[in-house]
């Protein structure tokens, strides 16, 4: 569950769901790739204001349910997630920079939506568990913690 994050000068709750498609939508995201991207995605959150809330998997995206600071931007946000998952994806699991031709991991695009604390955080869980044909959730941590 998302909590207030309290901070010297203000209180905040800004939560995201996050869609980023593989490049091509091709059908790369298997089992030793989801692994991989929770792994890395908890690693983040270690390291950055970043909570994961919930990430799920579909054959060719990846949805991600999470709550951060105002300090970072969506595309901060969008850029240090993609960056980190893609190059550990290669890295760990070589069979997919082979797919997709050696070239990256993530299209350029993705999907990027606020969320509201009170009723629309499940609503959206919900959402996402109905999208595609395959959903599998990775991850879902709502305890309640501070940064």
């Amino acid at each position: 569950m998302s909590v207030y994050l309290h901070k010297s000068h203000n209180v905040t709750v800004l939560l995201y769901h996050l869609v980023f498609p593989a490049k091509y939508r091709r059908a790369v995201i298997d089992v030793q790739v989801d692994e991989v991207v929770k792994e890395v995605c908890l690693a983040i959150e270690r390291r950055y204001q970043i909570k994961f809330l919930e990430i799920g998997t579909d054959e060719n995206h990846v949805h991600f349910l999470m709550q951060s600071v105002p300090t970072y931007s969506v595309t901060k946000i969008v850029t240090l997630v993609k960056s980190l998952t893609a190059r550990e994806v290669f890295e760990r699991c070589p069979q997919v920079k082979k797919q997709l031709w050696g070239g990256e991991f993530w299209t350029d695009g993705y999907f990027a939506s606020t969320v509201g604390k009170h009723g629309n955080e499940k609503m959206i869980g919900t959402y996402v568990k109905q999208q595609g044909h395959t959903y599998k959730k990775l991850h879902e941590d709502y305890q309640l913690v501070l940064f």
